[in-house]
């Protein structure tokens, strides 16, 4: 495998797979951009090279080949402008139009091909499928680390059909690639993990693998209360799943023999329904009044939780503490979102990874105050949780 920083793309056409699967509006609008912006650099540096451009990435899960709904023309204009050069389009991923489209590339110019998933093989990783893909360009660059976790065609199998002097990843995923590794492989302690979302049973596979390497653990969100009711708590019709609250113990039993600090919220903010309209209140975590729902962290864990993360040299955040969605449920994600700030300006290393930790950041302005901020949900979560990916396996 060629170094992306090395390579000379002077005439010669890049195969780049990208992560363009960005959200859009009923209007075909995109609502946010963080992933075609991510993948800029390394299209600019081939470009500069004078080399040629010629992008591929899935968009949604269509069901039943190509759609209206999920071509990705809908982002030529805009990413255009971030190119600042007029990107063409060609209305298939394979077949003449693909091959005469890239075959007339001049160096400088860009080409974005359709809806990998228009065809069903992207997802089956088929050989053959991937063999038409590889005779589009003269070198294969790997961008997209938000499918790494994945073994499609375009990510996973592609891979086989250049030689290794000719495929490589990007910036995006190198940088992605060396944040996740300098966090799991050489963190400086204390090593707090911020663990958030909805579900324990998304998140035993990372808590698990994180309690050979985290000093902290810091628990939020609805999963917390399966941990309060492990722990003999009351908690009302807060979330709760039954069937992981044996987990829940043998994790807080596993933590304390190796010595890791599991931090749960003391307290929370309480709701009489899950709606933005519904009446609040606060109680602690363990006692929470019958028809009573926790939607937040409340104060005291604010506070405790904030000390933690202050005393952290490395801190890796997965997940928010509440409904932020929801304003009356946001205090709790935006304080942990400003206590990680805080860190990463006293000198600690921070990485926000997953979906909605993700979203938390940009929405209340943090995304330029941390180290780092991943654009792979489930590929960072499965990085995180000791798998190897498929993604990165095929390039090695």
């Amino acid at each position: 495998m060629s170094k992306f920083q090395d390579y000379n793309f002077s005439g010669k056409k890049a195969l780049i797979r990208v992560d363009f699967n960005v959200p859009l509006d009923e209007n075909f609008n995109i609502t946010d951009d963080n992933r075609m912006k991510a993948a800029v650099p390394t299209i600019k540096k081939v470009l500069s090279d004078g080399g040629s451009v010629i992008l591929m990435s899935h968009f949604g899960r269509p069901k039943d080949g190509p759609s209206e709904k999920y071509s990705l023309k809908h982002l030529v204009k805009h990413l255009s402008e971030l190119l600042g050069t007029d990107v063409q389009f060609a209305n298939d991923c394979i077949g003449e139009e693909a091959i005469q489209k890239s075959q007339a590339l001049k160096p400088g110019e860009v080409l974005l091909l359709e809806n990998l998933r228009f065809y069903k093989q992207e997802e089956k990783g088929d050989e053959a499928f991937a063999e038409k893909l590889s005779k589009l360009g003269d070198v294969y660059v790997n961008d997209a680390f938000g499918t790494a976790h994945r073994a499609h065609a375009s990510t996973a199998i592609i891979a086989k059909f250049f030689p290794p002097e000719n495929k490589m990843f990007g910036l995006l995923m190198n940088s992605e690639v060396a944040s996740a590794e300098k966090v799991l492989h050489s963190s400086e302690k204390p090593f707090t993990a911020i663990i958030g979302g909805a579900k324990v049973s998304d998140k035993i596979l990372i808590i698990e693998n994180l309690l050979d390497r985290a000093t902290d653990i810091i628990i939020g969100g609805g999963m917390a209360y399966t941990f309060f009711k492990a722990m003999g708590g009351q908690v009302g019709k807060s979330l709760v799943e039954e069937d992981r609250v044996d987990t829940a113990s043998e994790l807080l039993k596993k933590a304390a023999d190796k010595g890791v600090n599991i931090h749960l919220p003391s307290d929370s903010i309480i709701a009489d329904k899950f709606a933005a309209d519904a009446e609040i209140s606060s109680a602690l975590s363990n006692t929470i009044p019958d028809g009573w729902m926790g939607l937040d962290i409340g104060a005291l864990a604010c506070d405790m939780f904030t000390k933690v993360i202050h005393d952290s040299k490395t801190v890796l955040w997965n997940g928010p503490m509440g409904v932020f969605e929801m304003e009356k449920f946001q205090h709790g994600t935006r304080c942990v979102a400003q206590a990680v700030a805080d860190a990463t300006e006293k000198g600690a290393f921070t990485l926000v990874g997953g979906g909605d930790s993700v979203s938390a950041v940009n929405q209340f302005g943090f995304a330029d105050k941390v180290s780092y901020v991943s654009t792979g949900g489930g590929a960072m979560l499965e990085y995180f949780e000791g798998k190897e990916l498929p993604g990165i396996a095929a390039m090695k």
